[in-house]
């Protein structure tokens, strides 16, 4: 932790609260933890919390910010992106819409290195800080989904070039 260079903002990867089967989803729970050591730590000063709300039970960056609410992170320094439906998304809104050319991503390191190659050839300056991995075999479909996404991510950034739908759904609260 003590190597992690600073930024002024990271941008946290969304994921379900909860489980398929109910449960909290440790990924979840293991990013928000993660995110708030850096906030706590200096690492990092401003948060965007960014993620999919494709219905009025479902909504990531809420579901995030309450987290980190709870964790102790102050309101005023967390960014509600609701239009973060992919990790694409995610990454290119950070630079398009939050003007962000350097950032931290937070995730765990299977995602990361997926984001990290987004933001890259983008020419963004991302680092990340991976966080506590799950166990072995808690999330077969994550993996599965994983595998898939990967030569997707090439896809869209080398032939696809798909829209980050930079214009809508966001709710800033930075002071």
């Amino acid at each position: 932790m003590n190597q992690l260079p600073s930024n002024d903002v990271a941008l946290v990867l969304g994921t379900s609260r909860n489980s398929e089967r109910g449960k909290m989803n440790l990924y979840f729970k293991y990013r928000m933890e993660a995110t708030a050591r850096l906030f706590k730590e200096g690492k990092i000063k401003y948060i965007i919390l960014s993620g999919n709300n494709d219905s009025q039970y479902y909504n990531e960056p809420l579901d995030m910010q309450k987290a980190l609410l709870d964790l102790g992170v102050p309101a005023h320094v967390m960014t509600l992106d609701y239009s973060g439906f992919r990790t694409f998304d995610s990454v290119v809104r950070c630079k398009e819409v939050f003007n962000q050319e350097s950032f931290t991503i937070i995730s765990q390191n299977f995602h990361n290195a997926r984001a990290l190659y987004i933001a890259h050839h983008e020419g963004i300056q991302a680092i990340s800080f991976a966080a506590q991995d799950v166990p072995t075999g808690y999330s077969i479909k994550t993996l599965i989904r994983e595998y898939l996404a990967r030569p997707k991510a090439v896809l869209d950034v080398h032939l696809i070039r798909p829209s980050a739908n930079i214009t809508s759904n966001i709710e800033i609260r930075k002071r």
